[in-house]
């Protein structure tokens, strides 16, 4: 096992990461020159359209006598879950800095979650092939952020190959060898999964201890399914079959398991012959902490057909990304569909994206909200709600929280007040901040801010105010109470509930008039008048009216008296009187979407 180095590349997003994984799969000659392409590990078309990485993506290396399994990792914060299974795996980090761009947010949130693991931090500076480079600046940054010394940091191009071999010499030398004993009880960690259409469930394991070959049978601790390995191997970075894996390798096992609840991200895979419940315990890994969820939103299929099909794609999705929940869900409107549960917009749009591409899936989206806790009379539980169908009598409600982050904003010092006034009118407390240093100082602002106020427009406005510099980097720390209301929508005084939402009060005014005035403009006119309101508890803050049609009974008349034409209209009026709120509001699909539907 000395001759074994595991480590993944951290960095924020468009940092180079992929372009240098590339550049070391190219000197170690992993990939053949002729199949060398740009992005490499990038194996999804997604993450070559986009140009980010959105799956952690393993390949090992030889190099001199050693074997080096690399993780490339994301960068967005909607996959910070990625990146903190990858460290677990792994015994060293390489930390990226773009020379061009400086630390940033999401640089200093990888940074943390290394550090939590005790992984051992290689700063690596990156593009300084570039005219614009500032090296020197780069390095005051990562110093003041690591508390390295300088001549510690590498300085690379993913683009030339310059330094690479420098950086490959450095894992050797500064991360160290696994530890475990191939002779000891297997252990292995499950840190990625995946449902392959030909294989079925493919787990992707980091080997603690002993060793594991084609043909053991196996046990998943917590899920308790056991399984036979019909094929064992490593990542080239496509599927190697080998006839072993020992301790400190990272590879794959292709299992017999048909149902893939079997497999959970971060259980523990043990020999099926160790079924002792006090040697389960003791060999158990830790895994991870399970990851919660806060942005929500309604997936239904626009075909009704689709509704087993997207059951069973989300189910298969969950496998290969283990930051998503789902639950069923029925909507009177829309049908059959799940409630789901992200980390954040990216994460939510490309799990859209996905099923529609892997699956032929097409989606109606309802609009993103968060999770909420409910504080009822006599009840010391609160209960988390993830839609307005799950809130209880409005009566019994003491109080409502919201979810907070805690949101890192890495700025030039010179757009300073302008940030800051975007934070503070958005409900944001602010922390402290800290200064980067450099002859050009940049700051890190830190502020408690809503989550809901994050999922809007908050980070364009961060990128408007800052003419692009600012980057921006968050985490949940927890629920705080606000003046949250329910906004009820009633169509001739008949409540619908699909259209309820919460708002916090003082912008609960301008939501109503903005919901009124879509569902005017999107319901067709009725035989009857139709009027739309926005209510909060028994109070009417917005309405808006749709007159009715209205048949021309005077175009039989050809003359004669005007009191045969008086006498004509009075009689409609009162047909009109008596059908005035007992016709059915044909509320169209289209309406609901014109509310629902994230724009």
């Amino acid at each position: 096992m000395t001759n074994i180095r595991n480590f993944c590349i951290i960095a924020h997003i468009d940092h180079g990461k992929s372009t240098l994984a590339d550049r070391l799969l190219e000197f170690t000659g992993t990939i053949e020159k002729r199949k060398m392409k740009e992005q490499i590990l990038d194996s999804m078309e997604l993450e070559r359209e986009r140009g980010i990485t959105i799956k952690l993506t393993p390949a090992r290396m030889k190099y001199k006598d050693y074997i080096l399994n690399l993780i490339d990792t994301p960068g967005h914060v909607d996959f910070t879950y990625e990146v903190s299974r990858s460290l677990a795996a792994v015994e060293g980090a390489l930390l990226l800095v773009d020379t061009t761009q400086g630390v940033q947010a999401q640089t200093l949130g990888n940074l943390y979650l290394a550090l939590e693991q005790n992984l051992v931090i290689i700063p690596v500076v990156n593009k300084i092939d570039l005219p614009n480079a500032d090296v020197k600046k780069t390095k005051e940054e990562i110093v003041k952020l690591v508390g390295c010394r300088e001549d510690e940091i590498l300085l690379t191009s993913g683009k030339t190959g310059q330094g690479v071999e420098i950086v490959l010499e450095a894992i050797i030398e500064r991360i160290p060898e696994p530890k475990g004993s191939k002779d000891a009880e297997i252990r292995a960690l499950i840190f990625d999964s995946k449902y392959d259409e030909y294989r079925g469930v493919v787990a992707y394991i980091r080997l603690v201890d002993g060793s594991l070959k084609k043909g053991d049978k196996i046990k998943f601790f917590a899920t308790g399914a056991e399984t036979e390995i019909l094929e064992i191997g490593y990542f080239a970075p496509d599927f190697a079959a080998q006839k072993e894996l020992c301790a400190g390798e990272i590879g794959y096992i292709v299992t017999t398991l048909k149902n893939i609840e079997g497999c959970r991200v971060g259980d523990t895979v043990i020999l099926s012959s160790e079924t002792s419940e006090t040697k389960s315990r003791d060999t158990r890994l830790p895994g991870y902490k399970e990851v919660k969820p806060m942005v929500f939103a309604g997936f239904y299929p626009k075909e009704g057909q689709n509704a087993e099909k997207l059951r069973e794609a989300m189910g298969k999705l969950k496998l290969n990304d283990a930051a998503m929940s789902f639950e069923p869900e029925r909507n009177t409107v829309l049908g059959f569909g799940f409630r789901v549960g992200f980390l954040g917009l990216l994460h939510l749009e490309i799990t859209k994206e996905r099923l529609k591409r892997e699956y032929g899936i097409n989606l109606i989206v309802t609009v993103p909200s968060v999770a909420y806790k409910i504080f009822t009379k006599g009840r010391n539980e609160p209960t988390i709600i993830k839609s307005t169908a799950e809130l209880p009598d409005p009566s019994t409600i003491e109080r409502i929280e919201d979810p907070y982050v805690l949101a890192d904003i890495i700025t030039p010092k010179e757009y300073l007040g302008q940030i800051m006034k975007i934070c503070e009118e958005r409900r944001g407390e602010y922390k402290n901040i800290e200064y980067l240093g450099g002859e050009n100082p940049r700051v890190i602002l830190h502020y408690n801010l809503p989550l809901s106020v994050i999922l809007v427009d908050f980070y364009d406005k961060l990128k408007s105010a800052s003419q692009g510099y600012a980057s921006l980097n968050y985490e949940i720390t927890g629920f705080k109470p606000n003046d949250i209301v329910q906004l009820n929508i009633l169509i001739n005084g008949d409540s619908v509930e699909e259209l309820s939402t919460l708002v916090y009060r003082d912008e609960s005014y301008r939501r109503a008039r903005e919901i009124a005035a879509a569902l005017k403009k999107a319901i067709p006119r009725q035989m009857i008048e139709v009027k739309i309101q926005a209510a909060i508890g028994g109070k009417i803050v917005a309405a808006e009216r749709i007159a009715p049609f209205r048949k021309d009974v005077l175009a039989k008349l050809y003359g004669g008296d005007v009191t045969r034409k008086m006498k004509l209209l009075k009689k409609q009026k009162e047909g009109k009187k008596k059908m005035l709120g007992k016709g059915q509001v044909n509320i169209p699909t289209d309406a609901y979407l014109s509310v629902l539907k994230r724009e």
